[in-house]
C-alpha cells in the first residue's frame, strides 16, 4: 500500500465534502427547511476545517518548508491560490448562510453555483500542491524538521476539536486513506481521541451524508 502524507489526507476529506454538497445542494427540496438546517451544520464544521488547514499552513507548514528549500516562488504562488480559495469559500458561505435562513429554490440556486466556484478553485490548488509537495512530504516524513512541523500542527487542536477533526478525516475516507492516517498518526492516540471527542461529530454531522440522501 502507497505511502500518503498527512496533507493528502486532509485533501481527500475535503474533497469528499465538497462532492458531498454538491450532491446535496442538487437535492434539496425547496423550502425543505430540516434538511438545509442538516447540510448547514455540515458546512459549518467544513468552513472551519478548511479555514484551519490553510491558515495553518501559513503559520507552521510554509516557514518550515522554505527553511527546507521549498522555494518562495512555490510558496507564493500557493499563497495566490489561498487567496482565491478563502475569496471563494466567503461567497459560498455567504450563500450557504441565505440557504439555512430561507431554503428557498433561488437561494439554493445560488449555493450551488458558489459551492462549484469553489470546487473547482480549490480542487485545482489540491492538484497543484499535492504534484509540488506529495514526493517532497513523502521522501522527509521522517526528518526531525518534519516530525516537529507535524507536532506543531498536533498543537492546533484542543482534544475536542482534534476529536471532531479525526472523525471528520476518517468520515467516507477509503481503505487508503484511512491507512494514511494511520502512519502518520499513531493508532491510539485516532482511536482514544476520536472515541472520547469524536462523538459529537458522528451524533451531528455524520448523519448528513447517510440514510440515502447523499452518498
Amino acid at each position: 500500500m502507497a505511502e500518503m502524507s498527512m496533507n493528502r489526507v486532509i485533501h481527500a476529506a475535503v474533497r469528499r465534502d465538497l462532492d458531498r454538497f454538491t450532491n446535496a445542494l442538487s437535492t434539496l427540496g425547496d423550502d425543505d427547511k430540516r434538511r438545509a438546517e442538516q447540510v448547514s451544520m455540515a458546512w459549518a464544521n467544513f468552513h472551519d476545517q478548511l479555514t484551519r488547514h490553510h491558515s495553518s499552513e501559513h503559520r507552521i507548514a510554509w516557514p518550515a518548508l522554505r527553511k527546507a528549500g521549498i522555494s518562495d516562488d512555490l510558496l507564493t504562488q500557493f499563497d495566490a491560490e489561498h487567496d482565491r480559495m478563502a475569496a471563494a469559500l466567503e461567497r459560498a458561505d455567504q450563500a450557504m448562510r441565505s440557504v439555512r435562513a430561507t431554503p428557498s429554490a433561488e437561494n439554493v440556486k445560488a449555493a450551488r453555483e458558489a459551492v462549484a466556484t469553489l470546487r473547482a478553485t480549490t480542487t485545482e490548488h489540491l492538484d497543484h500542491e499535492e504534484a509540488e509537495l506529495e514526493p517532497f512530504y513523502l521522501e522527509h516524513a521522517r526528518t526531525p524538521e518534519m516530525k516537529a512541523m507535524g507536532r506543531a500542527f498536533g498543537r492546533e487542536y484542543k482534544p475536542a476539536e482534534a476529536g471532531t477533526y479525526f472523525a471528520w478525516l476518517q468520515d467516507g475516507a477509503s481503505t487508503d486513506e484511512l491507512a494514511g492516517l494511520r502512519q502518520n498518526v499513531p493508532g491510539p492516540v485516532i482511536a482514544i481521541i476520536g472515541r472520547v471527542f469524536g462523538g459529537k461529530y458522528r451524533r451531528t454531522i455524520a448523519p448528513t451524508w447517510r440514510g440515502g440522501q447523499v452518498p
